[in-house]
């Protein structure tokens, strides 16, 4: 099985500022899941948007809250949290504290799709 070093990846910048290193996974949908680090910067915030597969986001590092379709309320997200979010789930998410939130995302898929909605 191949060793993928987190030092050896090279950052993908997002609008506002986010980096996205996709540690299991290509182009070509070699891998039936993908397996990504975001490191967001303080007051980052994904667009509103949702996958059609489930996805798994974890937090590894710094503070923040999340936003999930079906929920009134808002998730506090620190170092331990997992969000499950299952298909077509609209939700967002930002760093609210003083340091990156570095989250570890896993997509139910070979690609990485992201449908972005209206707020």
């Amino acid at each position: 099985m191949p060793v993928v070093r987190i030092t050896d990846v090279a950052g993908e910048p997002f609008r506002g500022g986010a980096t996205y290193q996709t540690i299991v996974g290509d182009q070509e949908g070699s891998t039936p899941i993908r397996i990504g680090i975001q490191t967001s910067p303080p007051g980052y915030r994904t667009p509103l948007h949702s996958h059609p597969y489930m996805e798994t986001i974890t937090v590894m590092a710094g503070e923040g809250e999340a936003w999930l379709e079906g929920s009134d309320e808002i998730v506090a997200l620190q170092s331990g949290t997992t969000l499950v979010l299952p298909e077509h789930t609209r939700h967002w998410f930002r760093a609210t504290g003083n340091n990156p939130l570095v989250t570890l995302g896993v997509h139910a898929s070979p690609h990485r799709i992201v449908i972005v909605h209206d707020e």
